[in-house]
């Protein structure tokens, strides 16, 4: 994975100096997680406080759609970025920003028309809150673009400073939507504050989204790009299905209890949502530079993560129950009951993504997809057969297990790819033009 003409050998920097750029963007990449993850958690518990459990599952149904439409975006926009112009020429890199950004934008008009549409047909409880998805988001996938193309720069700083916006946004918008206290009005403000940030985005970056641009995107990008459509989308479609089969067999609030223990995890799952945004960028960059050191920097990735997830588990074992109602109000007490298999499946799901990072990085995007799909179809299947079986509790235990069991498929297929890198040459995945 090396620019056409370079070489690897006499291009890599020192040692010491390549592991301190790495840290320096890891820190910047846990930074604007961390931004992310509080703005997320602080919506959901503001929500889930302000409109109660069945009201919060709806609100989490419209969550949950709208992380389906958000790995379209990447998958057609952004992954290919991060994977083929991370650390290329800034004339390059510009020109395939501007052509992605326009790509997540014009994917947010179209799938955002559609969820309007959807929205108005619908009525009811439902109806209203989708229906203002849809007009928020083109501003929310152009924002998680702006991301994206940041760290493919190598300039963290820029996607961290991003999230403040959209968190001190959030504040005002969310105070408003408190004195209407309905789910549509909370859907809005949480877009509306995401398009202040994606605003802000074009001022950092100077670049004009090039929606005009998008097909010739996807068509330059299709060997990677539909490959992790279909990735992407059976990865939150399964979280969909499984999110709809919850609430037609147990009920619409068991959907609002799992997204509550959730939320309690939230630190670690805003890191899984969008782990690519740093790991697959220093991956690649690992890759390039030293690939015999890309197998350690992956288990190093999944095994941290894995171990954060069961210690932030094993901490809210130990809350007491009147600071949980204190932080999540009524729906505490079903969330409480699915603390430990949820923790065992956000385990699996971080000690997973270190494999995935590097599959990415090797552009195996034949191999990440069958490990992608296998994982999906045992999420649905465990969380489905689970709910059925026990209820809430149980779809909570098949999840847990079938994520685990994915973790598994996922480090068989990153060895097995590794061991073709080394006999072949490297994919050239990084284009400069």
């Amino acid at each position: 994975m090396t620019n056409e003409g370079e070489n690897p050998q006499t291009t890599a920097p020192p040692a010491g100096s390549a592991r301190r750029a790495i840290v320096g963007r890891l820190s910047w990449g846990l930074a604007d997680q961390a931004a992310s993850s509080i703005s997320n958690f602080v919506v959901g518990i503001y929500v889930a406080r302000s409109l109660g459990v069945t009201a919060f599952g709806v609100f989490s149904l419209a969550w949950v759609t709208y992380g389906v439409v958000l790995n379209v975006s990447r998958g057609l926009a952004t992954d290919p970025l991060v994977v083929r112009f991370s650390g290329v020429p800034d004339a390059s890199w510009r020109g395939a920003v501007a052509r992605s950004t326009g790509t997540a934008l014009g994917v947010g008009a179209a799938l955002g028309a559609a969820c309007l549409v959807a929205g108005l047909g619908l009525g009811g409880r439902v109806g209203p809150a989708f229906a203002a998805l849809g007009v928020m988001l083109p501003g929310l996938l152009l924002q998680d673009a702006w991301r994206f193309s940041f760290f493919a720069a190598g300039t963290g700083r820029k996607a961290f400073v991003n999230d403040v916006v959209w968190g001190v946004a959030l504040v005002p918008a969310m105070v408003v939507a408190a004195r209407v206290d309905t789910v549509a009005a909370f859907v809005l403000a949480w877009g509306a504050s995401a398009t202040v940030a994606a605003g802000y985005g074009y001022l950092q970056s100077g670049i004009r989204p090039r929606m005009t641009e998008a097909r010739g995107w996807l068509r330059d990008q299709r060997d990677l790009g539909y490959r992790y459509l279909v990735e992407n989308v059976s990865l939150s479609g399964a979280s969909q299905l499984r999110a709809y089969g919850l609430g037609a067999i147990v009920g619409v609030g068991a959907v609002g209890a799992v997204r509550g223990a959730e939320l309690l995890l939230g630190p670690f799952l805003a890191v899984l949502m969008g782990l690519s945004l740093v790991t697959v960028p220093e991956a690649a960059r690992v890759l390039r530079r030293a690939p015999h050191r890309l197998r350690t920097f992956c288990l190093l990735l999944g095994g941290g993560q894995a171990a954060g997830a069961l210690l932030w588990g094993a901490a809210l074992l130990l809350v007491p129950g009147r600071l949980g109602e204190l932080v999540l109000g009524g729906v505490w007490h079903s969330a409480a009951q699915l603390i430990v298999p949820v923790t065992l499946g956000v385990a699996g799901a971080g000690l997973g993504t270190g494999a995935a990072a590097g599959l990415r990085a090797l552009g195996a995007a034949r191999r990440s997809l069958r490990c992608q799909l296998f994982a999906s179809a045992c999420y649905v299947s465990g969380g489905l057969g689970g709910a059925a079986v026990a209820g809430t509790v149980g779809s909570a235990w098949g999840v847990a297990a079938a994520t685990v069991s994915s973790s598994a498929v996922w480090w068989l297929h990153l060895r097995s790819a590794l061991r073709e890198h080394h006999h072949h040459n490297p994919i050239p995945e990084v284009r400069t033009s």
